[in-house]
């Protein structure tokens, strides 16, 4: 079955009239792109695995896309089937989704890091035709899991190999297509309306949930997105975040296409490698997760000169703590840009360079162009400003529904989604999240707000990273664990954050009763810390 999600008539119809729908797809941004600077520099991969670096103008990344379309089509690969892509960030996975918009196909990006048990799932929810595998990444090899899923997923037919010598994908889906093929592919209607990209939820919590969006939902995101942080073709994007994740989807691959801009694409994570990437390719912006910003905010205090070109960071992913804002606006002598996003919308919120510096360092921002934010109490109703609440977001980039799971894309009447965060919006509508629903600790029948707490122990000047999460407890239902990676050197005591917690005239209610020294945290290839991971580990400390 494949599938199968439009939005109903009457958003399709509000959106456009709105002006919100702007009925792009990314094949035309190509189109558009090759037609006014072929010879730009489109992408810049650096491969991990064969310490190889790839250059393709736009003239090249469209024939590339080109001529995997005619590959796929020449297999019976048609509109809605779907190409699940498990590469990191090379410049075949871009050309890939180009080649699958251009023949109706969707893509399925998916984590490097999933496996055998994960892949099965995903790829049969989905009903996958084609898996596309890198052949070595990370020290681990995919082609025989990859061949194995062929037994064991009915619907998977094709399965090919890139970033190696003699690689199936370059052999078969790269070669030289006919005119008479081109023809063909280039006659394929491009409906922005139809679905281009299922992506599983990066499973912090629960089963994964397959997101499906079309052009639209993308692009109605992207360009006033483009407009807001005043990027354009003169910019140069760093993408360190997985293409298979939101972050580097939307704004590693489809923003630079859609500005005609270099996007270099980095594939394994290293604040030393990064900035000099930053400094050789003079980047102007990237979008990261929290871990992303404070590791290269460290690297600029050691290498400031690496970074004159940098202009804008966004930090995404996870309420990102204040004092790293701070911290790293000085450092890197960039604007940090602050937001709020899911799988489900992309960046629904963000800061402005030209906010105050109140907003930019206190708030997650205010609402995109087609975005509607509004906190509501335990019935519904909305709060007013400053009450801490349900999120609940509604608007032109929220996604068209869970592939085969109708039952969990539930919003009211008047359209609005609810998230699972908690926040608060101040008097000029500008938003900071608090908690997650599934992120609340309850202490003798008192919220302990979290993210406020770590975000405050986030400016102990020991503390490197820090995660709180409950500990089940007989009397009080829970109490707070403190899991902190210190600062290199540094010796640290639960003493020393409670003092630090009381300094900051912090009630003694919301004080950690726990400390966890470790060397790291668990996290999503994103930059997420996994939560679920640690109340685990916490759990088996306390039995």
């Amino acid at each position: 079955m494949k599938p199968e999600a439009t939005p109903p008539k009457d958003r399709a119809h509000q959106m456009r009239a709105a002006g919100w729908w702007p009925d792009l797809t990314v094949v035309r941004c190509l189109d558009k792109a090759v037609q006014k600077r072929p010879d730009a520099v489109a992408i810049v991969d650096h491969n991990s695995s064969t310490g190889e670096s790839t250059h393709l103008t736009y003239r090249e990344l469209d024939a590339c896309s080109m001529s995997i379309a005619v590959g796929l089509w020449k297999r019976g690969i048609r509109a809605g089937d779907v190409v699940s892509v498990q590469l990191p960030n090379w410049w075949e996975f871009a050309a890939t989704h180009l080649a699958c918009v251009r023949i109706g196909a969707i893509t399925n990006p998916l984590m490097p890091f999933f496996r055998e048990r994960e892949l099965s799932f995903m790829l049969e929810l989905a009903q996958t035709r084609v898996l596309i595998v890198p052949y070595k990444f990370r020290g681990f090899g995919y082609e025989p899991l990859a061949k194995s899923l062929i037994n064991r997923v009915a619907s998977l037919e094709h399965v090919f190999v890139a970033g190696s010598t003699a690689n199936t994908f370059e052999q078969e889906l790269l070669q030289v297509p006919s005119s008479a093929d081109i023809a063909t592919i280039a006659g394929l209607k491009q409906c922005p309306n139809s679905v281009v990209q299922i992506l599983y939820t990066s499973g912090t919590t629960g089963e994964p949930k397959g997101v499906m969006h079309t052009s639209n939902t993308l692009f109605s995101n992207i360009v006033p997105y483009t407009r807001r942080l005043g990027l354009d073709h003169h910019d140069v994007v760093l993408m360190a975040s997985p293409l298979a994740h939101q972050t580097g989807f939307m704004y590693g691959m489809m923003l630079p296409i859609y500005l005609g801009c270099k996007a270099v694409l980095q594939d394994v994570w290293g604040a030393n490698e990064a900035g000099e990437i930053v400094h050789r390719e003079a980047v102007t912006y990237t979008m990261g997760s929290t871990p992303f910003l404070s590791d290269l905010s460290d690297q600029a205090a050691k290498q400031p000169d690496a970074f004159k070109t940098l202009r804008l960071f966004h930090s995404a992913g996870a309420t990102i703590p204040r004092q790293l804002v701070r911290d790293s606006t000085e450092r890197l002598g960039a604007i940090i840009i602050s937001g709020w996003g899911m799988t489900e919308n992309g960046a629904a919120a963000t800061t402005k360079p030209t906010d105050p510096a109140e907003k930019i360092f206190e708030t997650d921002g205010c609402p995109m162009e087609g975005m509607e934010l509004r906190v509501v109490d335990d019935d519904g109703q909305a709060l007013p400003p400053n009450e801490v609440g349900a999120l609940q977001v509604k608007g032109c980039s929220n996604f068209v529904g869970y592939l085969h799971r109708p039952e969990h894309y539930a919003t009211d009447q008047e359209g609005w989604f609810s998230t699972g965060d908690l926040a608060r919006l101040d008097q000029d509508g500008y938003l900071r999240i608090t908690g997650r629903n599934k992120d609340v600790v309850i202490r003798g029948g008192e919220n302990i707000p979290v993210v406020e707490i770590e975000g405050l122990l986030f400016k102990h000047p020991q503390v490197r990273e820090i995660a709180i999460v409950g500990r089940t407890d007989v009397r009080l239902g829970e109490r707070c664990a403190a899991w902190v990676v210190p600062r290199t050197g540094q010796l640290l005591s639960l003493e020393d954050l409670t003092r630090f917690l009381a300094e900051e005239g912090v009630s003694k209610t919301y004080f950690p009763e726990f400390l966890r020294i470790v060397d790291e945290l668990p996290k999503t290839p994103s930059g997420k810390i996994q939560k679920f991971a640690l109340r685990a580990q916490e759990a088996s400390l306390s039995s």
